[in-house]
């Protein structure tokens, strides 16, 4: 029975809420007031007045869907309805538009000019941040974000009194780094927060509650949808509850035994985290189920949009299409308007408030279950010399950011103690063989593992004999690799590799190990992959001792916007990067696949990388997690947990890693050889012009028999 003290403290909590939210109804009644008498008044003169009318023209849009959704309309309206309003909030930056549009930086410049044109596409950009708070009906990020476009637009006016044409550059700067710093640490706790807390259900509770026969429901996210969502929910309608079960099954059998085998107590554990691309509505609340009888609730929080978030082109949460990757390409260093040390430091200190607030939440969090898509036109992008570049110093505040934010992620949520799961499917932009490439990957990632198990250990048995792997590329491929291994001092009980089936990583098909970096030279080329969601043309790396000495690719025609392509977006801003990973994939069932339908372009790495061998870039498979003890099926001890690099752990965390981890694979077409080289000299190989040559991996090549039948 709750005393006196406790309901006096109750009413006063629930007089504070109520006064904070009449605070915040009030600054968006007066933001929107102002707001609507722009497009009505003279103001600015030319080329501004344009940018300031349109922009609040789609504020007002916004606004307006805001109080729809809020009155419950939303419910109550058409599907043709739904269509014409998500259309109208994302018409500007599709690419048919996006020439003309204030969210291209490039266009921005030619008509704001230099300076202006940056600042005032990422406010643009930032202001679109507003539609998702729109449909969650989360009226302080509305208001926030108004207040700024209003603070910015005053700033203007204010220059014009003066007789200015607009403001200086370092005082509208100033007003965008305010913003972002004053608002970083309401943001760093509502982030962790829908991360944590299974109470945050905005998306659940569609997803639970809504008919998903009727496809109106994929409106109510608040995110683009296009046809490709329609289709694939429409797809997963059509199918079985017992189809949907084996895939939620599948998904969710993974998480559990990535636990299992890596000798973690699932048991500690009460959240998971979702993420997926909408459309997998069926398969999701089937998930669900299965992790409620685990004893996991679900979190599901939508992918990053606005700078407080931290947004990345590589999508993390809950997401629908991609209205345009070229605008996301374009915005993705507009984090070099504020970035410095006083912010990063602020920006830590929240971080660090937020796991506080949330610690225990964090403790019980079992860690991310992907959902992963693919199929999509593979996208190639622009460099644009309009875009925020981050300089030199950003780049090494961003990359010490990194690090601390990894250090401070794992003191709450202990590497050691969580886990992970992905898996992939296709889109219908796959093509018109879509439906039959779904069912094949159905069954790609339903493959009897312990086939593979077996097969896979054969390779293994061999790798544990040798001082080194020689990797040689074919025909055009210049690959020459010797990746060392680690000495194995009791090989009986002992192992280099570990036997990875379906898993934390879906489907299954190889052997991967930690190699040691000195010993570990060469060249690493692949003439085209894809590496999260973005297109290399000849990507070659060389390393000496296991790090990245030289770089290159060939998709720009100066070699210095190769280089910052790939420093960008592969090294993710260091000067180097160790090999974390060596591995063999052995799928291929899923090879064939891909060249049957012509697909290789447009499989994600979670497939790509088990259709040959493969090389990771940063930290180890085993980052955070070296002191756990694994093993094999075989009940060998897997030894090669980490390197020269990752052991610095114990002396300096902030060298020993780097918080980036990319697979490169080989395909089998480019392999010329990979065998295992003893410390004698002797060579067993293990692949050859593409096909397994080892004794007992015969297995492995009749789908390759099969493919040339045909």
């Amino acid at each position: 029975m709750e005393t006196e003290m406790e309901i006096g403290m109750e009413k006063d909590m629930e007089k504070e809420k109520k006064g904070v939210e009449e605070n915040i109804e009030e600054r968006y009644n007066l933001a929107r007031g102002r707001i609507w008498e722009i497009g009505e008044e003279a103001g600015l003169k030319a080329p501004f007045a344009h940018y300031f009318q349109s922009t609040a023209s789609f504020v007002r849009l916004v606004a307006e869907t805001y109080e729809w959704v809020e009155s419950g309309e939303i419910y109550r309206a058409s599907l043709e309805e739904l269509q014409e309003r998500n259309g109208k909030l994302y018409e500007d930056i599709l690419p048919g538009n996006y020439g003309v549009s204030y969210g291209n930086p490039a266009y921005a410049v030619e008509m704001l000019g230099e300076g202006a044109g940056q600042l005032l596409s990422f406010l643009y950009a930032e202001l679109r941040a507003m539609i998702a708070p729109a449909f969650e009906k989360d009226c302080e990020q509305l208001v926030i974000r108004m207040e700024l476009f209003l603070e910015m637009y005053g700033a203007f006016g204010c220059a014009l009194e003066d007789g200015k044409e607009m403001p200086e550059y370092e005082e509208l700067r100033h007003i965008i780094y305010w913003f972002v710093s004053d608002y970083s640490e309401m943001a760093s706790k509502k982030r962790l927060g829908e991360m944590l807390c299974p109470e945050e259900d905005f998306a659940l509770r569609i997803i639970m509650d809504s008919d998903l026969d009727d496809l109106r429901y994929l409106y109510y996210f608040g995110e683009y949808v296009s046809e490709s969502e329609l289709k694939t929910a429409s797809h997963l309608n059509g199918m079985s509850e017992e189809e949907i079960g084996r895939m939620a099954d599948t998904y969710t059998e993974g998480y559990r035994i990535g636990f299992e085998v890596c000798n973690k107590d699932i048991s500690k554990k009460k959240t998971v985290n979702i993420q997926y691309r909408l459309g997998f509505e069926r398969m999701i609340r089937a998930s669900v189920k299965n992790f409620a009888r685990m004893g996991m609730r679900p979190t599901i929080y939508r992918a990053g949009g606005s700078v407080l978030q931290g947004k990345s082109i590589r999508k993390r949460g809950f997401f629908g299409a991609d209205a345009n990757k070229q605008y996301e390409y374009d915005h993705k260093e507009d984090q070099a308007l504020y970035l410095d040390k006083q912010y990063v430091n602020r920006k830590l200190e929240a971080m660090r408030e937020a796991y506080e607030m949330w610690k225990e939440e964090a403790a019980v969090f079992g860690g991310p279950a992907l959902v992963e898509t693919f199929g999509e036109e593979p996208f190639a992008p622009m460099a644009k010399a309009e875009t925020l570049k981050l300089s030199q110093k950003q780049q090494k505040l961003e990359v010490g950011y990194m690090s601390a934010a990894g250090d401070l992620q794992n003191e709450y949520i202990k590497g050691e103690e969580r886990s992970f799961t992905i898996i992939a499917f296709p889109v219908p932009e796959i093509g018109v063989d879509y439906e039959e490439i779904f069912d094949e990957i159905v069954k790609i990632n339903t493959l009897d593992y312990k086939l593979y198990q077996s097969i896979q250990q054969r390779i293994i048995d061999t790798l544990d004999l040798a001082d080194y792997v020689e990797v040689k590329g074919m025909g055009a491929n210049r690959t020459d690799l010797k990746v060392k291994l680690h000495e194995l001092k009791n090989p009986d009980k002992e192992t280099n590799f570990e036997n990875c089936v379906a898993d934390v990583n879906i489907p299954v098909g190889e052997v991967f190990t930690s190699p040691l970096l000195k010993g570990t030279d060469g060249v690493l080329h692949v003439s085209r992959v894809f590496l999260n969601g973005l297109e290399y043309k000849d990507l070659e790396l060389n390393f000496a001792d296991g790090m990245i000495k030289d770089y290159g690719c060939g998709n720009f025609s100066s070699e210095e916007e190769n280089r910052k392509y790939l420093k960008d977006n592969v090294m993710f801003c260091h000067d180097t990067l160790p090999m974390g990973e060596f591995a063999i994939g052995t799928n291929t069932v899923a090879y064939v696949m891909a060249k049957h339908y012509g697909i290789g372009d447009k499989l994600p790495i979670l497939i790509a990388e088990k259709m040959g061998p493969h090389f990771a870039v940063g930290d180890t498979c085993y980052s955070h997690e070296e002191d756990v003890q694994t093993f094999n099926p075989d009940g060998k001890a897997i030894i090669a947990r980490e390197n020269e690099v990752s052991a610095l752990r114990s002396v300096d965390r902030g060298k020993a890693y780097f918080n980036c981890h990319t697979d490169i694979t080989i395909p089998y077409d480019e392999l010329g050889e990979l065998s295992a080289v003893m410390k004698n000299g002797e060579k067993k190989a293990i692949i050859k012009e593409g096909r397994f040559v080892l004794k007992g991996c015969e297995g492995l090549n009749l789908p390759f028999e099969e493919m040339d039948r045909k």
